[in-house]
């Protein structure tokens, strides 16, 4: 399809396709495609034309005349003729990936031309017309170390329920880069993705210059996000900061409603700086003047810095208190953990505040009564939020059919906790919530699922934060044995000689031991986005395991309160052959090296073999019931809930 300059395209449906009542602007000819299926990465960086690169996929022409309902239905045709939606999706990805300045965390990104990176956001705006219009989004802007992602989910849920059409863009995805964007409780769908997608890239790429490149990865990403919410016609937009707060691609917002600063603790100091005190100074960054902000309770020398900043802005800025649980009247939040309570804390002061000063709190409290009680729409987005890979249990079960062709349970049981902690503090929070979950269990593993319902022989579990599982009738879970199993990675910045510790003595403090420990490294990388559906090998030969040993060193001083006098042939790091099932439930009594192997953990060269061998274990064995923490990357965790999905 190509449209001249001067001309603007109505969004209305496409096929089956319903965008927003909105315009788009183009200034320049540009022609509707996917990127080909053979796309060279050094083709996207390059000078070479646009139109040249992009053969893959062509939209029947389009008159400039024609809008809205109009749009004729072999639009829709040709594309899915020409090429499938799914081929198309992993072209974009692709040309994500092309935005990808840095190879691991801690690098720093190198950016040519002579602007700053808000300088450079509020361009790329101004290409796509979004910079006066952004300023029609009554947005809610989070900084913070812990529970920014959380808290932004509980008021989304919130003012979804108070019926407001909700946008949410959060950091970063689990499984599918859609997840940072949702519209009204929902990630946005493929092809819509797609045609915001696209439209960017285009208009962006043709407007390249040796001063202003391409964005980088997640600027690209937050200008979608802006595209996305003016064209769907949000009646508010949730942001989170993706790093930081002053310099954050985020804050090219001049007025939102209200500010939020979540729980501050040290992480990323290779950016923000080696003191709370340098990282307290970031995350208020994003304080406008005058514009009222709310935060948690801090240690009082971050509370000091977020005070002066806010005194030099004359920010009204109020300390929310944790929720009291009483007040969701018999009900429970939807993500769990003791933590959550400060974050929904917060999310109720940000939501309530929001309301306010949109001038919606009175039609949505008049009804509720007054004093204390929360109205009931926020008790109903507190206790429906969902947000993967935080305190979630996803039950993983192997069912098949028996001589009479009925399902029944021919294996124990596997069940993954999932939580993507990488700091000392949230990894003590990880550790209680896990303690206290599988503590709670006794005979029932599903014991902190939210509701069920009877089909046949099995009970469709409906999980808390979202997921669901199965489980047979507990009659045949009565005598199962429970071994507590950590899987885990992390990268070297997060200081794993902090974070296992503290995960032990949390967790043996609660009374729960590991049996066993796994280290794996995670499928995803930072050189590369990928979807929901992008192929995961089994095993990938020649993978550098040497972090993952180092890792399982370290793990093995910690249950031996010394390094482990090991034989020659422990140390070969040989990913040839995998433990034995029995590894995982036989209990090893002193947890000492013996047989020329670890007694109390294991390197696995690759995720989808560790799940592979789980599963292989669990069927070996129907008495017993495996509890696997997944924690210390939230790379980890979107890699497993990816594999558990397939």
């Amino acid at each position: 399809m190509l449209v001249h300059s001067n001309t603007t395209l109505n969004c209305g449906i496409f096929g089956v396709l319903h965008f927003r009542n909105c315009q788009f602007s183009m200034r320049k000819k540009w022609s509707f495609t996917s990127l080909p299926a053979s796309l060279n990465i050094h083709d996207l960086t390059g000078n070479n034309d646009l139109h040249q690169m992009t053969k893959g996929l062509r939209y029947a022409k389009m008159s400039s005349q024609v809008k809205g309902k109009t749009v004729s239905n072999a639009l829709t045709t040709e594309y899915e003729e020409n090429l499938p939606l799914s081929s198309s999706y992993e072209n974009a990805m692709q040309a994500l990936s092309s935005l990808i300045t840095r190879q691991k965390r801690g690098e720093q990104s190198h950016i040519a031309g002579r602007y700053g990176k808000l300088q450079r956001m509020s361009m790329y705006l101004k290409i796509l017309g979004l910079e006066d219009r952004i300023a029609e989004l009554k947005v809610i802007h989070v900084s913070g170390t812990k529970g920014k992602g959380s808290t932004c989910t509980f008021c989304e849920a919130i003012l979804r329920e108070c019926g407001f059409r909700t946008g949410l863009f959060t950091s970063p995805h689990l499984i599918d880069v859609r997840e940072r964007f949702r519209i009204n409780g929902l990630d946005i769908t493929e092809d819509k993705f797609l045609f915001y997608f696209w439209e960017c890239w285009h208009l962006l790429r043709e407007n390249v210059t040796e001063d202003l490149p391409m964005p980088p990865l997640f600027q690209f990403l937050t200008v979608l996000a802006f595209k996305i919410f003016v064209c769907e016609q949000v009646d508010v937009a949730i942001i989170e900061v993706g790093l930081g707060g002053e310099k954050d691609s985020t804050n090219v917002i001049k007025e939102p409603v209200v500010c939020g600063v979540t729980s501050l603790g040290m992480d990323h100091m290779e950016v923000l700086g080696n003191t709370l005190n340098d990282i307290a100074f970031h995350k208020a960054g994003i304080f406008k003047p005058q514009i009222p902000a709310f935060t948690v309770p801090q240690l009082s020398e971050a509370m000091s810095v977020l005070q002066d900043r806010a005194l030099e802005l004359m920010v009204p800025l109020e300390v929310a208190a944790p929720l009291d649980i009483e007040k969701l009247k018999g009900l429970e939040l939807s993500l769990s953990g003791d933590h959550q309570l400060v974050n929904a804390g917060l999310a109720v002061s940000l939501s309530e505040c929001w309301l306010r000063r949109t001038g919606n709190w009175e039609k949505v409290s008049h009804n509720d009564g007054q004093g204390a009680d929360l109205p009931d729409a926020f008790v109903r987005g507190l206790s429906t939020a969902h947000l993967l890979g935080r305190a979630q249990i996803v039950y993983d079960i192997s069912l098949v059919p028996n001589s009479s062709g009925l399902f029944e349970n021919s294996s124990g049981e596997l069940i993954f906790y999932l939580d993507g902690a990488h700091t000392a503090e949230s990894m003590e929070a990880c550790a209680k919530w896990f303690s206290s979950v599988v503590k709670g269990s006794g005979n029932s593993s599903l014991s902190s699922m939210s509701s069920t319902t009877k089909t046949n022989n099995m009970e469709e579990v409906v999980q808390r934060n979202g997921y669901i599982g199965h489980k047979m009738e507990k009659t045949k879970h009565a005598n199962k044995i429970s071994k507590q199993i950590l899987l885990f990675n992390c990268m070297e910045a997060r200081h794993p000689q902090v974070l296992l510790p503290r995960l032990v003595s949390t967790c043996a403090s609660s009374g729960t031991h590991f049996s066993k420990a796994l280290f794996v490294p995670s499928v995803s990388t930072y050189s590369k986005v990928t979807s929901g559906s992008s192929f995961i090998p089994l095993a990938i030969s020649g993978k550098d395991l040497s972090w993952q040993f180092s890792l399982q060193r370290l793990w093995e001083r910690i249950i031996h309160g010394a390094d482990p006098v090991l034989e020659k042939s422990s140390m070969k790091e040989s990913t040839e052959i995998l433990p034995p099932c029995k590894f995982l439930y036989e209990d090893a009594p002193l947890c000492s090296p013996a047989e020329e192997c670890f007694a109390c953990s294991a390197v696995i060269p690759s995720l989808p073999l560790t799940i592979k061998w789980l599963r292989d274990s669990v069927q070996e064995n129907p008495s017993i019931r495996v509890q696997v923490l997944v924690t210390g990357s939230l790379h980890l965790v979107g890699d497993v809930l990816k594999l558990l999905k397939r």
